[in-house]
């Protein structure tokens, strides 16, 4: 099971920090983001292992992802936010303890576990 939280409105510039509660904590979990019309981007992931890491170019340096396989939990920490990190946010997860990373990028159809979406507003 998958379930995000942490979403809200914040300002440009500011930070905020989205959870996803992991059971079983063993696999990959992963970020993506969607906006209406668009895919979803994947943003970050994270090693069953908590070892190996992936950003997308588009977060890399300001969103920072982190687990706590003690509290079946997976944390993104998102500073320096753009009105362009406006969307809904959600954690998946692979049947692997790996990323699925091709090329730059990491494609949804790689998850196959998702939460519920939480809203991430950024407003200028």
């Amino acid at each position: 099971q998958l379930q995000a939280s942490g979403g809200g409105v914040v300002q440009v510039g500011g930070s905020l920090r989205l959870s996803c509660a992991a059971s079983p904590n063993s696999y990959a979990i992963a970020w993506f983001r969607q906006v209406p019309g668009k895919d979803r981007e994947g943003i970050s992931c994270i090693h069953g292992y908590g070892r190996r890491t992936y950003y997308a170019n588009s977060v890399k340096g300001r969103f920072t992802i982190s687990r706590d396989n003690a509290k079946d939990t997976v944390t993104l920490q998102m500073n320096s936010l753009k009105p362009e990190d406006t969307a809904t946010y959600y954690c998946a997860a692979p049947n692997t303890v790996a990323c699925t990373v091709i090329g730059d990028e990491m494609p949804a159809e790689g998850m196959d576990y998702w939460g519920k979406g939480t809203q991430v507003t950024v407003s200028s």
